[in-house]
């Protein structure tokens, strides 16, 4: 039965919401000032190309520590926890001295938003149990909302030559102060309170306990990670393809404005601004798997056309379909790996996150290395063939629709 309007944690929510929108929001207000930090350090492109690419590696190296830390001190305070030196940590890379210090700055960075980014999710799974209705893809929609207001944070502030550890120093500090008031207002409880009750006990005892049981466990587990984490590369194959290499793109080998080139980025992130904003609603109405079966559609047939007719205007438009159809796939798959049965409270999003990054470090390379070979037209070939690999993986998904309790 779907709880009552009296039962649901709307405090809980907007906390939840509050943490997806500040951590979207903080490391944003860094990328627009790159150039400035590359040049106060006096760094070339590849040294400052080594300092971005610190992050991911902090991500993937670190990240794997959040299953441990939710089941440690549960996914509020984790969550918290983590955002509160995140908000710290961006002195570090603002005010850093030399690259050494920026690539430890920039790993931390990584390290901390993926311990956040699996923390606040598995709290969010844990209101949207208690509403009983998909909600989840809000707090990702929250999360774009955040992130656009923190680039354009750090180009105002940039434009304005907003002197670097100043502008940082307010942005970590607007975090500290989100974060800490958001504490107040999450959930208390175990990770599985919100659970039924004999699937809590179940998680709560472990696999089973008989070498049979875990036996027998063990291999639909990797099967189901296996299946999540192709979705999860894939998803983020279409979402860096515009980031890395939209612009240059659409610059040159279609000959667009360097304004013109940005709108590749501008369109999958919009799109998928607006599609998660509303995504709960069609997951309520169609299920997560019908949802990622169009989603895939969408980039297949966005990108596959814009390729296959390459002009500016179709390859704006067949990014924003991407956007629109990637919109719901990372809520979804994390939704789907914490349902896994038998598994220790944030292990299932701890696994699918640390995939998901693993698409997005591989994925700017592998597309680099086939337009070095070619050109960028055939390297974004992979993002057609990632919205089929979506279409494979999304059987993965629960069919069932989400009960809609108003």
């Amino acid at each position: 039965m779907s709880p009552t309007a009296a039962d649901r944690p709307v405090r809980a929510r907007v906390a939840v919401a509050v943490l997806f929108l500040v951590n979207g929001f903080l490391f944003a207000n860094v990328v627009p000032r790159y150039p400035e930090i590359k040049s106060d350090l006096a760094l070339s492109n590849a040294a400052l190309g080594t300092a971005i690419a610190a992050m991911p590696l902090g991500a993937l190296v670190l990240g794997l520590a959040a299953g441990p830390l939710i089941q440690r001190f549960g996914s509020a305070r984790t969550a918290v926890a983590s955002q509160l030196l995140a908000g710290v940590n961006i002195l570090l890379v603002g005010t850093a001295p030399n690259l050494a210090v920026l690539c430890v700055g920039m790993f931390l960075a990584g390290s901390l938003d993926a311990v956040t980014d699996v923390a606040m999710n598995a709290h969010g799974l844990r209101v949207q149990r208690r509403y009983g209705r998909s909600i989840l893809n809000a707090f990702h929609g929250l999360w774009s909302v955040g992130a656009v207001l923190g680039g354009i944070t750090g180009a105002v502030a940039a434009q304005l030559a907003v002197p670097l550890p100043l502008h940082l120093t307010v942005v970590g500090l607007l975090t500290v102060a989100a974060a800490l008031t958001a504490l107040r207002f999450l959930l208390p409880g175990p990770e599985n309170a919100e659970r039924p009750a004999a699937e809590a006990a179940s998680e709560a005892d472990g696999p089973a306990a008989s070498p049979a049981g875990r036996a027998w466990l063990r291999r639909p587990v990797l099967l189901a990670f296996a299946v999540l984490g192709l979705m999860t590369a894939a998803t983020a194959v279409v979402e860096d393809a515009p980031a890395s290499w939209g612009s240059n793109y659409l610059q040159n080998e279609l000959g667009s404005s360097p304004f013109v080139g940005g709108l590749a980025f501008m369109a999958l992130q919009g799109t998928q601004t607006v599609a998660r904003l509303a995504g709960d609603h069609v997951v309520r109405w169609l299920g997560d798997r019908t949802t990622a079966r169009i989603g895939g559609v969408l980039v297949v047939l966005g990108m596959g056309l814009a390729l296959l007719w390459p002009s500016v205007p179709s390859t704006v438009i067949g990014f924003g379909l991407c956007g629109i159809g990637i919109a719901t796939l990372i809520p979804a798959a994390f939704h789907a790996a914490d349902e896994i049965p038998g598994l220790a409270a944030g292990t299932g999003i701890t696994v699918a996150a640390f995939l998901l990054r693993v698409g997005f470090l591989a994925s700017p390379p592998l597309i680099g290395l086939i337009a070095d070979a070619e050109s960028i037209r055939l390297g974004l070939v992979l993002v057609p063939l990632a919205g089929l690999a979506i279409l494979a993986t999304s059987g993965a998904l629960d069919p069932r629709r989400q009960p809609d309790a108003g």
